[in-house]
């Protein structure tokens, strides 16, 4: 028989378009694990979707599973035969449930022991049978959220209206949710009609009769090439934003490009508002001029034919200049009422039950602001600055414009704050607090911008865990995570002598004033610690920092940022040395050792050999060099004062026996190892790094 095509296409009510692109990739990714495991062939594996409908067609499949004959293996021939030599009951029941006697019975040697074997053949069952449970493989898909319709149980990100099922020109049987495999697919609601695939080869070309492009990426060309299009004929330079094309054409099944123009009076308006308005509201791309100034026009994309464009452009023309009257009305109201009159609302708005008003946590934003800009040791105008923005940080939230807007929360606030007379740097500080808005995303340009995000965000942490609220899972809701990356991210681009703890400590000893806190203080503490941890450890290993070394540098504290970063490189770069490989030892060993006891003071009168002296000697003289490269975070230069107490700590484990039975002379010798220990330490704890040796 020859190699048949298959094609599977799910029918369902418009999906929302965010959960498109991940329900292609999973369809894709598990329909090959699928082929897979059942041992059939394939030449490629297609994934096509719109807003009705996701499809996977598979080319060239072959007709059947591979025939496989094994060899399995049973007892032990001291077991499989009885005391007379005969084939035992244990035997004769392996073979019987092989489908073989114990004639076919032949013995192999297994690491020293005989066992008995038989050889077993499977035949492989053809590929129109094992297709219809390519069901389990459409029911095994999750979406960002599942609906339940009529009075069936299945729990689907859509209802399902029609299943095609073609393995070639034949119907695969298979039925979810009450709903019947067939060779029929639904065209365009309001363009197409009902079509029959022959088959798998003439879906695309069917669907096209039926104004239903399902291929995404030639829908996304068609985009492209209408924008272009409009572009050349214009003059225009139309911006193509990446998320609003993937988002357009995840809405579209048929798409048609259009334009459409509003009043120049709306331009006066920020072009911030407009924006949102064109792309987040109506999912429109905004126009520009050569010289990146926007334009009165707008670029649509219909979900149909060209047919009537001047109706659709007038009717999207009317939705558009409706909204932006609104965006003018708030903005003039918004520009009549004063900074400190818009704060008078804050105080009436609830943040968070336990944590109280939005008021509140303005007060916390402002004097963690002020901590931080004394621990960093800001200049005093940069501070004032800081704080004074961190203290009107808020206003804009009870304006009507981000009422209406939300995506411009901080966007309207820096307008608004210019608008009434504030410095310059406070304004930017303002719209800079919400920085950085993804995890990787741009971070705050100005020093009182990274000051007032940074405590914006610790204020946010800190007060969700001391009243419980800790990510678990997928589950972040309140985007914490991406909160704390922010803030490292941030601390990585200051030459601030500060450390994420210190920071950490002191905003949480703010809660812990007000009685705020409703978990105990060692469960809260730990979350604080473990939740920072993880993410500096994820910043790391993004950085190219094996998981080893990475929990060396973390394993007391994160601390500065920027210097641990600097020292994992550098520890990084040392894993292929050679020539390290007796420092490791040499660090590790005082490490180990001095867990044995503790620091209870170093009396020299107690040495009794030279070696005991030139370790502490050197200990008394590295001790500042150490500390001194450390505090200008240079991280090789304090890894080398380190190393260079290698040959005197290996001279000292030669010559001398820490544990000794006089109870001084070894509290003594632990001593010593314990402050030089506590050094090491400080760097990173070396005995977690596996030394990666050429050979």
């Amino acid at each position: 028989m020859q190699n048949k095509d298959v094609l599977f296409e799910i029918g369902l009510e418009e999906m929302p378009a965010r959960f498109l692109p991940g329900t292609i990739e999973q369809l894709e990714t598990k329909t090959a694990a699928w082929l897979h495991e059942l041992g059939l062939s394939f030449e490629k594996v297609v994934v096509q979707g719109t807003p009705r409908r996701v499809a996977v067609t598979i080319q060239s499949l072959s007709d059947k599973q591979p025939d496989i004959e094994e060899e399995v293996k049973g007892p032990a021939v001291r077991i499989a035969k009885d005391d007379a030599g005969q084939w035992s009951k244990a035997a004769q029941g392996f073979t019987r449930g092989q489908g073989a006697s114990v004639e076919d019975i032949f013995t192999k040697d297994v690491d020293g022991t005989e066992y008995i074997f038989v050889k077993k053949f499977v035949k492989g069952q053809p590929a129109a049978d094992l297709l219809p449970s390519f069901k389990e493989v459409l029911l095994s898909l999750h979406f960002p959220k599942n609906m339940r319709w009529g009075s069936g149980s299945l729990r689907y990100a859509r209802p399902i209206r029609w299943i095609v099922a073609l393995y070639g020109e034949a119907i695969i049987p298979l039925e979810i949710a009450g709903i019947e495999s067939s060779n029929l697919t639904y065209g365009h609601r309001f363009l197409g009609s009902t079509a029959a695939i022959d088959n798998p080869g003439a879906y695309v070309s069917v669907l096209e009769e039926q104004f239903v492009i399902v291929d995404q990426k030639k829908r996304q060309q068609m985009i492209i090439d209408g924008i272009r299009q409009l572009e050349t004929a214009n003059g225009w330079q139309i911006p193509i934003d990446e998320e609003l094309l993937e988002e357009v054409l995840y809405l579209v099944e048929y798409p048609t490009v259009f334009h459409g123009n509003f009043a120049d009076s709306f331009l006066d308006l920020p072009e911030e508002v407009l924006i949102t308005s064109m792309k987040e509201h109506q999912r429109y791309f905004p126009v520009t001029d050569a010289s990146g100034k926007l334009l009165a026009h707008f670029i649509g994309v219909r979900n149909g034919n060209s047919e009537h464009l001047e109706n659709v452009a007038r009717g999207n023309e009317k939705v558009l200049r409706a909204r932006l009257q609104d965006a003018e009305f708030f903005y003039a109201e918004d520009k009549a009422q004063p900074i400190e009159k818009a704060m008078e609302k804050l105080s009436k708005m609830i943040y968070q039950v336990e944590l109280g008003t939005l008021q509140d946590k303005v007060d916390r934003v402002t004097k963690i602001a002020k901590m931080i800009s004394e621990t960093a040791g800001v200049d005093q105008e940069t501070a004032s600055r800081a704080e004074r923005a961190a203290s009107i940080a808020k206003f804009d939230l009870v304006t009507n414009m981000v009422n209406e807007f939300t995506e411009l929360q901080g966007v309207m606030g820096e307008k608004y704050a210019r608008h009434f007379g504030e410095d310059e740097r406070v304004a930017q500080a303002i719209r800079e607090q919400y920085m950085p808005l993804s995890s990787h995303g741009a971070l705050p340009e100005s020093v009182e911008g990274t000051i007032v995000s940074i405590a914006d965000k610790l204020d946010t942490i800190i007060g969700s865990m001391v009243i419980g609220n800790v990510p678990t899972g997928s589950q972040d809701p309140y985007g914490l995570r991406r909160q704390a990356v922010g803030i490292i991210q941030m601390l990585a681009k200051t030459d601030w002598q500060i450390t994420v703890e210190e920071i950490v400590e002191r905003t949480a000893a703010l809660f812990e004033k007000n009685a705020l806190p409703t978990v105990e203080k060692d469960v809260y503490t730990e979350d604080v610690r473990s939740f920072f941890h993880q993410r500096a450890a994820q910043l790391l290993k993004e950085e190219g920092i094996s998981y080893d070394v990475v929990e060396a540098v973390l394993a007391i504290q994160i601390g500065n940022y920027p210097y641990t970063l600097a020292k994992a490189k550098t520890l990084q770069a040392l894993r292929n040395d050679e020539n390290f490989k007796t420092v490791q030892e040499a660090l590790g060993r005082v490490i180990n050792l001095a867990k044995k006891g503790t620091d209870q003071g170093v009396d020299e009168s107690l040495f009794e050999n030279e070696q005991e002296k030139q370790l502490y000697r050197m200990l008394e003289q590295n001790k500042t060099a150490y500390l001194d490269a450390a505090s200008k975070r240079q991280a090789k230069e304090a890894l080398d004062t380190l190393a260079a107490f290698a040959d005197s700590i290996h001279a000292f484990f030669d010559h001398t026996m820490v544990m000794a039975e006089d109870e001084k002379l070894k509290t003594n010798r632990l001593s010593l190892l314990n402050q030089l220990a506590a050094l090491i330490l400080s760097y990173a704890d070396v005995t977690k790094v596996q030394w990666k040796q050429v050979q």
